[in-house]
């Protein structure tokens, strides 16, 4: 889970049980286990599947529970652990993407999460099969017209508050909310009620990475027993509900579930991040001059952060005249006043963030005022 989120959420002493030992089935045991686990999931008609913080352990976000955990840390005295990366930064692991294509090959019907990163929107898993129970800390919700409004920077407080963005719907236009919940927040009645419904259908419970130990979302997976389904756990402690499952893996999640994938002939598809940036250029004529003004900002608004930029360099290459810049400071602005009568090609060299998977992009922009006086803006999408 996000450190940031950790630490915006209230004081409570009771967490529940942490710092368990970990414990690691044998190797022979655990490809057995995967051997039964691909035949339960192949013959399921209704797979659900039950997500906590143990699955993005390995997207670089500290799990809570651990022996290195949040709480465990806490407790112990030893303050928040250190992250491997920016939240923000944080992509999808193999066992989410793993999920995208059981979707995809119609195993898996739905997806209960306890999680708040966002990881799964992110790796492309439907929306419409998705109940997020504690949250996203990326995404926005408006309490009138319920529009969502899914981020690419963390939203900045907790407990379902008030943030500094309005819904975009000129009907609307309300102070949206967080939808992250604190501790002493009830679950969102339509996530909370699409993920019973889905667990009293399911004919197999799928727990993967999570300690069972949160109330009420912990009971859900049990309420597809009372209907003749099964519960299969793949998690590194022993959960409460171990008794009552008919499958209990103590593994790595990212290794039993690339294990089912290669059973039931499954590949895994790769993770390709997609965000956008909005470049605007707005002009107004001052005689035979056009004093010109280039942003750089967020899809989500002006004030809205480019957590993966770092840096534009913008630069004239046909016109030596027209001296380069550097950007350093968000939002990125630029301000010039040119000839109308010259056009010029504008070069954007988008510099990244640590993090990213290349270091640059760039961007071409022929620039000509005389073939329209009017305003001026494109979209770009930028894979990194």
């Amino acid at each position: 889970m996000s450190l940031g989120y950790a630490e915006k959420l209230s004081f409570r002493e009771d967490v529940g049980t942490v710092g368990m030992p970990e414990i690691f089935d044998p190797p022979e045991l655990v490809q057995n286990k995967i051997e039964e686990l691909a035949v339960m999931m192949q013959k399921s008609k209704h797979l659900v599947v039950f997500t906590g913080a143990g699955i993005s352990t390995s997207s670089g976000i500290p799990d809570f529970r651990g022996p290195k955990g949040v709480w465990t840390l806490q407790r112990a005295g030893k303050g928040i652990p250190n992250a491997s990366l920016p939240f923000h930064r944080a992509v999808p692991s193999l066992t989410h993407m793993a999920l995208v294509e059981l979707e995809r090959a119609g195993i898996l019907k739905f997806i209960i999460s306890q999680n708040v990163d966002s990881l799964h929107l992110r790796s492309g898993f439907p929306r419409a099969k998705l109940s997020e129970l504690h949250g996203n800390s990326f995404k926005e919700i408006c309490p009138c017209c319920k529009t969502e409004y899914l981020r690419d920077f963390e939203i900045e407080t907790i407990g379902l508050k008030d943030t500094p963005r309005r819904c975009s719907d000129k009907n609307c236009g309300a102070r949206l909310k967080d939808t992250v919940l604190d501790w002493e927040d009830a679950l969102p009645l339509e996530e909370m009620n699409s993920a019973k419904e889905h667990c009293r259908s399911a004919d197999l419970v799928l727990c993967l990475g999570t300690s069972l130990q949160i109330t009420p979302a912990c009971n859900m997976p049990l309420m597809s027993i009372k209907n003749g389904g099964r519960v299969a756990i793949v998690n590194l402690q022993a959960t409460p509900k171990d008794k009552k499952a008919s499958l209990v893996i103590h593994g790595l999640v990212d290794e039993v579930i690339a294990g089912v994938m290669s059973k039931l002939n499954l590949r895994i598809p790769p993770y390709i991040r997609t965000d956008l940036v909005q470049l605007t250029l707005r002009h107004s004529l001052k005689k035979k001059c056009v004093r010109w003004t280039l942003r750089v900002t967020s899809i989500h608004g002006l004030r809205a952060p480019l957590p993966f930029i770092q840096s534009i360099e913008v630069s004239f290459p046909e016109r030596p005249d027209m001296k380069p810049v550097v950007l350093r400071e968000q939002p990125f602005s630029l301000q010039r006043e040119t000839s109308m009568n010259r056009s010029f090609f504008m070069l954007l060299k988008l510099n990244f963030s640590d993090g990213c998977s290349c270091l640059s992009s760039a961007i071409g922009w022929h620039v000509d005022f005389q073939v329209s006086r009017s305003k001026k803006a494109a979209l770009s999408e930028i894979e990194l």
